[in-house]
């Protein structure tokens, strides 16, 4: 099947490249022409495991090209996959101006009949609305469906290449069938694929993933509890996670959510949904709950050493929102080292792979150490906001003997108090007194 993708972010790069790599002839397109040059030469834009891999060898064996020429690109394929970026913009909605505007262009290029596929996280309707501004450019015949990722950063290639399911939300026989083709060599773990009309589809990645987002804020609500009235949240934790009803995934407390997904998509649904005269208590409670749970670590480390941080050096390792990416949007290091700054503290970072995409968001207002220890040395306190293997067994010895005060004040839960303790390491985490 010939396939181009518009838009090389996470998704498009992602999707684009795993479906070269099943055997599909596709062309990545975005109108970022000095990202398009460095892709053709092999440099990848963003951290994600496998993924560079998989592009060299596919753009080797010609199934995988980059171009900025759009309407080359839509004239030469069968299926247009849109997964430009969907921001959230001022009031909170999903920003699709993009995605109208890549819509029009399409629209100027068909030239047969074409599948539009809405890969793009969007409201209910936007296929709707797709479908009209293409209506307006061409009278050939398309189709256009909605067909989301489910993809989670630093695991994306492996989410697509064996999905847990896929949905595709088509009205049309024809199109589905096409989908179906190409999906074929991906669900052969006999996974489901779940066909369903087009504004199910787009409601259901904004339900997966606003539901995760409750269980993130539900486990931090729950810790926060458990430190007020002295109950450890790794055995509540332990209790919830063994129980079949609810499982053990998102139910780690620490910092909240953050990256491009949960927060835009949790606010996006809750204005489509006041938009449409019903107010969502739960959803809009667990986006309320991330954002103080950032405040509480701040509180934490105001706690220990006071409002006044002037002359003193905090070490942070890690700064993605997540581990296996270099994704800093939404990220709870942004709130805690700007807080940190604006108290008059210095900051000494370190992160396996997000330094490229910090910079331009902190400058040179913190240090950029060349490894985890560096970080450390001459530090008053060392914070742990990013859960990232090399992290997680520490030399307590090298830690000591690097930092001013050996005072470990942990989001992220990954240590063992009492180990910390017996080194006389100060030990400050979430849930736990």
């Amino acid at each position: 099947m010939k396939i181009s993708v518009i838009g090389t972010g996470y998704v498009g790069l992602v999707a684009g490249t795993c479906f070269a790599d099943m055997g599909h002839d596709v062309i990545c397109v975005d109108k970022d022409e000095e990202k398009i040059a460095k892709l053709e030469k092999g440099i990848i834009p963003i951290y994600e495991p496998g993924l560079e891999e998989l592009i060299v060898n596919n753009v080797s064996e010609e199934r995988l090209s980059f171009t900025t020429d759009l309407d080359s690109a839509v004239k030469s394929s069968t299926v247009c996959v849109i997964a430009v970026g969907t921001p959230q913009d001022e009031n909170g909605r999903a920003d699709l101006s993009a995605v109208w505007a890549v819509a029009e262009q399409i629209g100027k290029s068909v030239n047969g009949y074409k599948v539009i596929v809405d890969k793009s996280t969007v409201p209910v309707g936007t296929a709707d609305r797709v479908k009209e501004i293409i209506s307006k450019q061409t009278n050939f015949e398309f189709d256009v469906i909605s067909n989301p990722e489910f993809l989670k950063q630093g695991a994306a290639v492996e989410d697509f290449l064996r999905p847990d399911r896929i949905i595709i939300g088509s009205n049309s026989k024809r199109a589905t069938n096409i989908m179906k083709e190409i999906y074929a060599p991906f669900m052969k773990t006999g996974n489901p694929v779940l066909i369903m009309d087009v504004r199910s589809a787009e409601m259901a990645k904004y339900a997966a993933n606003s539901f995760l987002a409750v269980k993130i804020s539900y486990i931090n609500e729950i810790a926060n509890i458990c430190e007020a009235v002295g109950a450890d949240i790794e055995m509540v934790r332990k209790g919830l996670c063994t129980d079949s009803r609810i499982g053990s995934k998102f139910l780690y407390p620490g910092l909240g959510y953050g990256g491009s997904c949960f927060p835009k998509d949790v606010k996006a649904l809750i204005k489509t949904a006041e938009e449409n005269g019903y107010y969502p208590q739960i959803i809009k409670s667990a986006d309320e709950t991330n954002k103080k749970q950032r405040e509480i670590f701040i509180n934490k480390i105001i706690k220990r050493f006071g409002t006044d941080l002037n002359g003193m050096t905090f070490a942070v390792w890690g700064l993605s929102f997540k581990p296996k990416t270099n994704d800093l949007r939404e990220a709870p290091s942004i709130t805690i080292i700007n807080r940190l700054l604006s108290m008059g503290a210095k900051v000494q970072a370190f992160d396996p792979k997000a330094f490229e995409t910090a910079r331009p968001i902190f400058g040179d207002t913190i240090t950029y150490s060349e490894n985890a220890y560096d970080a450390l040395r001459g530090a008053d306190a060392l914070l742990l906001l990013t859960e990232w293997n090399e992290f997680k067994h520490p030399n307590l010895d090298k830690i000591k003997d690097a930092m001013k005060t050996p005072v470990i004040i942990d989001g992220r839960n990954q240590y063992d108090k009492k180990q910390l303790n017996l080194q006389d390491i100060e030990y400050i985490c979430i849930g736990k007194i």
